[in-house]
């Protein structure tokens, strides 16, 4: 990629895409709200309208009528994460023609990074809003009773259950070593499975009585000091909000130097709209 064939919209979008792909959390929530963001502290008004009162019906009795409340919500556009990389005209004598510029290489893997980063602030959002709720199952001991895992997080389906949560678009995010104790259950990888089956041979986390499984590394630290063992945060889709935006993405040559720059600014800010909608469980794995 040259300056002279840089064109800001079409990387953008290129950039966005990339983002969106490398979302863990970003993919488990909704971006309903997203509309267009021009810079870092603007805010989405989100409205709801509160539950309607149901009420019994007498016969040849006045009936109650009642005003339709609503409530309005911020959805703050808070963070802002910027790059900027230069490729000098010496180095870019040197790649290998035909491949992709090192400069575009560059801005894909700050897709990446920004991706990773922002994954890791909206997970910590959908933790701290189930933090010391109803919906906060504790700490669990999983190294006196290894099904303990898996029982807890059949217990945080219920608590989603018990909150009204909708069936569709449902999950539960663990680190890796959580899914890598999950592997070695029967339960979670039951023999002549097909599910089980696909699970050994590429990877794929799977379901636990239908609550799909993903594992991430950016799972926030855990509030309890005995919680070795990480946590896992459950929800549903409709229960946070996240929006984001490259507002500023540019090339140019440095003034001083005989080289190449791009640099992007990202903007995003998430909020958690029912809290009901979410729940967590933290895990005591000392040995």
């Amino acid at each position: 990629m040259a300056v002279t064939n840089f064109i800001p919209d079409l990387w953008s979008n290129k950039l966005l895409v990339a983002l969106r792909k490398a979302h863990v959390a970003g993919n488990l929530v909704n971006r309903d709200y997203e509309g267009e963001i021009k810079r870092q502290g603007d805010s989405v008004k989100i409205t709801s309208i509160n539950d309607v009162t149901i009420g019994p019906y007498t016969p040849h009795s006045d009936i109650t009528v009642e005003d339709i409340d609503d409530a309005t919500r911020s959805l703050l556009i808070d963070q802002a994460r910027y790059f900027a990389v230069e490729l000098d005209d010496v180095e870019k004598a040197q790649y290998v023609k035909g491949g992709d510029s090192p400069l575009a290489q560059a801005v894909d893997n700050a897709a990446y990074q920004l991706a990773d980063v922002a994954d890791a602030f909206l997970l910590d959002k959908i933790n701290d809003a189930a933090e010391a709720t109803s919906n906060d199952l504790g700490t669990v001991a999983i190294h006196t009773d290894a099904d303990a895992l898996y029982d807890s997080i059949v217990d945080l389906m219920v608590r989603l259950d018990v909150s009204n949560v909708p069936q569709m678009g449902r999950f539960v995010v663990v680190s890796p070593s959580l899914h890598g104790r999950l592997l070695k259950l029967d339960r979670f990888v039951s023999t002549g499975d097909a599910v089980a089956a696909s699970t050994r041979t590429n990877g794929f986390i799977g379901e636990i009585v239908g609550l799909p499984v993903y594992k991430s590394n950016n799972l926030p630290a855990v509030t309890d000091a005995a919680a070795t063992g990480g946590l896992a945060i459950a929800g549903y889709r409709g229960a946070a909000t996240f929006a984001e935006q490259i507002v500023s993405l540019e090339a140019d040559r440095m003034e001083k130097r005989f080289a190449d720059m791009v640099k992007g600014l990202h903007v995003y800010g998430a909020a958690v709209i029912r809290t009901t909608g979410v729940a967590k469980v933290e895990f005591d794995a000392t040995a």
